[in-house]
């Protein structure tokens, strides 16, 4: 996307701290109330929340390295620099998506403290109120509805300052959020030479596009201000920094980095099923083995690729697939890795009449160097924004609405536009020359299903990852809409002389055959995937973990993190696992009182 000259001069520890745990021989212990499996976005949350409870011990462990110093990690504008393909990323692929043409994408997810809230683009949206009670319906477990599970939004998030202080009267409800949370939201503090654009637009094209005050009511849909997890001093507020971080001074808090969980045993059943209370970890294919028992539960928080991944190596899944890895099969649970949903991302790029925009500090070393000079010094700046000032969420209209509707209901979105001041593609490299505009388009209820599989039982082989993406017709019908509503946009007056003309790519896409085609060979992935665990009504046959999101069929081991998700919410994920994440710590505190 932008600044690839910044990569490696930030992806550096700068600075120490509190010593963590990174090698398993240094644990004072192998006997904790709970293990928690991965340090990302929900395994912080649960570490912090129980260990608030000062008679439970907690142990975490995290395969990637500390978050600490690493300044692409703290600046907002630079999480596109953190994937893929770096030292803080699991760098994944795809197999050949045959909705893409056969394209194999990259697949990178946060290994490192924090997890994906570490390396996202910190967009924060809740998803709608049809999305929460869908998934109060699926389960049968009001908790899960949007009225009790608002609660916990507010718990999880601070509604602070934007970096530059300016009034935020209308561009947000501060009525619908927190004020006390852990992690800190704000509205863009840097403005953009396309706000006043897209605001202009909202009012000449009230009908199609009518501006929303605040994105996360409940009800998305329309235009509004992004809100971000970047706190009012230009730093991104993640899992690792706004709950971990303050909790490590907690006697009853051992964090253990760098370190593979490679499987789960049991050591005995109770009441006729098998309990899982142990732990397997280790550095390397070649390094020893040690084992940590959890007097309590096991929770899984590797997100929704490696929690399925480590259910499968420990012998939870399909028993016949298990067995042709020579995997032991211990427990039949055959919806493990299956559903995984994402949402398709393609970024729609024009040519603007300008110079002011995100490619020009790219293409400036001088101008990047006092952007950052900026930063450092006040935490201001193009460096304090993350680059999207506002989203766009839509439904289709009635003569177009596909044969089958994804979405969770009328308030829930089909797709999702993303305007940038700048080029941005995760299949593309930034043009040398030129200046863009992206209005960037997502399927946000996609009908597509994917899955995780195992491509051998050695745990630090990749899975097979085969998210799915457009794999069914409907989501590509979605896609071209969104496409031609994109265009729709800049139908206003607003963008008359700064628009110039779509790139050729887009331009050729005259008909609905080619942009069928331009969709299929120009999208990729924007990141979020979910539902590989999914979860389901306690007397469900189906689904890997029930509404409490204690696994089926077993004790002793429950799961915290996007897999669970029976739908995927029709927005940025992270606010959303966030306040999974609050609630499940209470049903753990509460099973354990």
């Amino acid at each position: 996307m932008f600044l690839p000259s910044l990569i490696c001069a930030l992806l550096i520890l700068r600075s120490a701290r509190a010593e963590l745990y990174t090698d398993p021989s240094q644990l004072t212990k192998s006997e904790y109330d709970f293990v928690v499996v991965g340090a990302g976005t929900a395994g912080n949350v649960i570490a912090t929340r129980l260990t608030e409870e000062s008679s439970f011990s907690v142990l975490v462990v995290e395969a990637g390295i500390s978050n600490v110093g690493i300044l692409a990690a703290e600046i907002p504008f630079l999480g596109q620099t953190l994937s893929p393909d770096t030292s803080v990323t699991w760098n994944f692929t795809t197999t050949p998506q045959a909705g893409l043409d056969g394209r194999v994408l990259q697949y990178p997810r946060g290994r490192v403290l924090g997890g994906s809230s570490t390396i996202n683009f910190e967009i924060w949206t809740r998803a709608s109120e049809d999305d929460w009670n869908r998934y109060a319906d699926a389960t049968g477990d009001n908790g899960w509805s949007w009225s009790e599970i608002l609660p916990y939004m507010k718990k999880s998030e601070s509604l602070v300052a934007p970096t530059d202080h300016h009034n935020t009267t209308g561009e947000v409800n501060p009525s619908v959020h927190g004020t006390s949370g852990p992690i800190q939201i704000s509205l863009p503090g840097f403005p953009s030479e396309i706000d006043e654009r897209i605001i202009n637009t909202t009012q000449e094209l009230p009908s199609q596009f009518p501006y929303n005050e605040d994105m996360n009511s409940g009800v998305p849909l329309g235009v509004g201000w992004t809100q971000c997890s970047v706190g009012t001093d230009g730093h991104r507020s993640s899992s690792a920094t706004a709950y971990l971080e303050p909790a490590l001074t907690r006697s009853n808090l051992d964090v253990l980095i760098m370190t593979t969980v490679t499987k789960l045993t049991t050591s005995s059943n109770i009441t006729g099923v098998p309990h899982f209370d142990t732990i397997e970890i280790a550095q390397s294919p070649s390094s020893d083995r040690f084992q940590v028992t959890a007097t309590k539960e096991i929770i899984l928080s590797a997100g929704a690729v490696n929690t399925p991944q480590l259910l499968l190596l420990s012998g939870i899944g399909n028993s016949t697939a298990l067995s042709a890895l020579g995997i032991t099969p211990l427990v039949e649970l055959p919806d493990v890795g299956q559903h995984l949903a994402d949402h398709p991302f393609l970024g729609n790029h024009w040519f603007v009449n300008s110079t002011d925009t995100l490619e020009s500090i790219a293409r400036n070393a001088t101008l990047e160097g006092e952007d950052l000079t900026q930063w450092e010094a006040n935490g201001t700046g193009q460096f304090s924004d993350p680059g999207a000032n506002q989203i766009v969420y839509s439904r289709l209209s009635g003569n177009e609405q596909p044969a089958v509707d994804a979405s969770a209901g009328p308030l829930a979105a089909q797709f999702e536009i993303l305007p940038v001041n700048g080029f941005v593609s995760f299949i593309e490299a930034t043009p040398n020359t030129g200046n863009f505009l992206t209005l960037a388009t997502a399927v946000v209820s996609p009908v597509s299903r994917g899955s995780i599989t195992l491509a051998s039982n050695d745990p630090f082989a990749d899975p097979i990852i085969d998210p799915g993406l457009l794999s069914d017709p409907t989501d590509v019908d979605v896609m071209v809409q969104a496409v031609k509503a994109s265009k729709e946009f800049l139908t206003a007056s607003a963008w008359k002389g700064f628009v110039l003309s779509p790139t050729a790519d887009l331009a050729g896409a005259t008909t609905d055959a080619a942009l069928e085609a331009y969709v299929r060979n120009s999208t990729s992935t924007v990141f979020h995937p979910v539902g590989s665990a999914r979860m389901t009504s306690g007397g469900s046959t189906d689904g890997v973990v029930t509404p409490s999101l204690l696994v089926k069929n077993v004790t002793g081991l429950r799961i915290v993190d996007a897999s669970i998700f029976p739908f995927i919410p029709a927005s940025h994920p992270q606010a959303c696992v966030y306040a999974v994440a609050e609630r499940a710590a209470d049903l753990i505190k509460a099973a354990w009182a």
